[in-house]
């Protein structure tokens, strides 16, 4: 970042260099070839306005604009640009006498220069004025909302970033302990699953722990998280469970899915989809048309009692929350009961 705004910074001050140095130079191109270049005049009536202009753009460019005016203090901002054109006003004034002066004695004029032409210098400089402070003054302002626009917009990137990366460990643990549930209950009804749940789990957590960091990653490596888990917490479940999954060929596919959004889904399925004493029908299918990806997660409607506590809601509202936040208006997400199924419908514009 600071050799971006160092770079930056010295694009801006060869832009002012080059404008300042056209507006100097630029007067020598109308002189006729076949006639000398009256310098006085050209320093008195060019140069010196040029120089006042470039004091008092930079006076408020650089010290005036930010320290008065956009601190609200208008009449200090006011006196001080007055007393700074006046002072100008005179110089221009004694210069402007000088080069009458000069033209009294070469002959062009006879006595006195007439005091509305005076006047006229005084008006037409004073109006001048006004051209490099309100050119300040829009510089400044831009610039100063430019800033403030990018400083925002960082703030709520660093903001954005934090509360997924909240979302992201709190589900990582919410996960971890409904895993250890599954584990917990095999361990005195078989043994020799438990030990297969264990190198499972042990293997997804390697996963979670290496690749999930990344804010987007391969489709495929999460295709293959999910067929685990999905082993995983088929281990736990009898016959009376039939749980079939439709997952898409992706090996030769360059799509990308940001991790872990899936899982909550399917935890929902077995967490309240599964009855000890009734056959239980879980099923996930995800399909991608073009560059949509849908997935459907439907399982048997067993409603819970208000007195049982087993449904957090972690996981979903969880999913939400980071939808909305990675892809904002580029989801649709749908939940109901349909013919005594509960099915959850997701839908994820993945171009």
């Amino acid at each position: 970042m600071g050799l971006i705004a160092k770079y930056n910074k010295s694009i801006q001050a060869s832009v002012h260099i080059i404008i300042w140095a056209v507006l100097f130079v630029f007067p020598l191109f109308f002189t006729r070839p076949d006639r000398q270049i009256n310098y006085p005049w050209l320093i008195v009536n060019t140069w010196v306005p040029l120089i006042e202009y470039m004091i008092v753009f930079y006076a408020n460019y650089f010290s005036l604009t930010q320290k008065l005016l956009f601190k609200k203090k208008y009449l200090a901002y006011a006196i001080v640009n007055a007393l700074i054109v006046v002072l100008f006003l005179w110089v221009n004034g004694k210069c402007h006498g000088y080069l009458m002066e000069m033209d009294m004695k070469k002959g062009d004029f006879h006595g006195h220069p007439p005091r509305p032409m005076i006047i006229g210098f005084i008006f037409a400089d004073l109006i001048s004025f006004f051209i490099p402070i309100a050119f300040s003054v829009a510089t400044r302002s831009t610039e100063h909302w430019l800033k403030t626009e990018s400083e925002k917009k960082e703030i709520e990137n660093k903001n954005l970033e934090s509360e997924l990366l909240h979302l992201r460990y709190q589900l990582q643990p919410h996960f971890f302990f409904n895993a250890l549930n599954n584990i917990y209950s095999l361990v005195e009804q078989s043994p020799e699953k438990a030990q297969e749940a264990i190198h499972s789990l042990s293997k997804l957590m390697r996963y979670l722990l290496y690749d999930t960091g990344k804010d987007k990653i391969e489709l495929s490596k999460e295709i293959d998280f999910l067929k685990k888990f999905i082993q995983l917490m088929e281990l736990r479940h009898t016959n009376r469970t039939i749980a079939r999954f439709t997952f898409p060929e992706t090996q030769h596919s360059t799509y990308y899915i940001a991790p872990l959004l899936f899982i909550p889904m399917i935890e929902n399925a077995y967490k309240h989809g599964i009855s000890a004493t009734q056959q239980s029908d879980i099923s996930f299918e995800m399909r991608i048309v073009e560059n949509d990806l849908f997935f459907t997660s439907r399982n048997s409607n067993f409603p819970k009692n208000r007195s049982d506590k087993s449904g957090s809601g972690i996981g979903l509202n969880n999913l939400r929350k980071r939808l909305e936040l990675i892809y904002q208006n580029k989801y649709e997400l749908k939940s109901g009961v349909m013919d005594n199924s509960y099915f959850i419908e997701l839908k994820i514009d993945i171009n």
